[in-house]
């Protein structure tokens, strides 16, 4: 397992402390979760942002996510994301 190491500014330290307390986590833990749960938001939000740029097809795009199909269809859907066009379908088709 990796360290990583940083310096935050104060009143991030002070609301990291209230969660920690809230959450019953020590440190290493708490930070680990945080870090975790920001990653898979940048994730999905990364695949929804190539996707409506037509970089990526839905399927490739729900695996970016590490999501399922059904879940990221979900995901589009409460974005409100436009992913549909005749090149995509087609190669996510294929990928079928």
């Amino acid at each position: 397992m990796g360290t990583i190491s940083t310096r935050v500014p104060d009143e991030l330290e002070e609301e990291l402390e209230a969660y920690l307390e809230e959450e019953r986590l020590d440190r290493s833990t708490g930070v680990r979760k945080l870090l975790a749960e920001g990653l898979e938001e940048w994730r999905r939000e990364h695949a929804l942002e190539r996707l409506a740029a037509g970089e990526i097809t839905f399927t490739k795009a729900a695996q970016l996510a590490g999501v399922s199909v059904w879940e990221f269809a979900q995901l589009v859907a409460d974005h409100d994301s436009t992913w549909v066009s005749d090149d995509h379908l087609e190669a996510d088709l294929e990928e079928l």
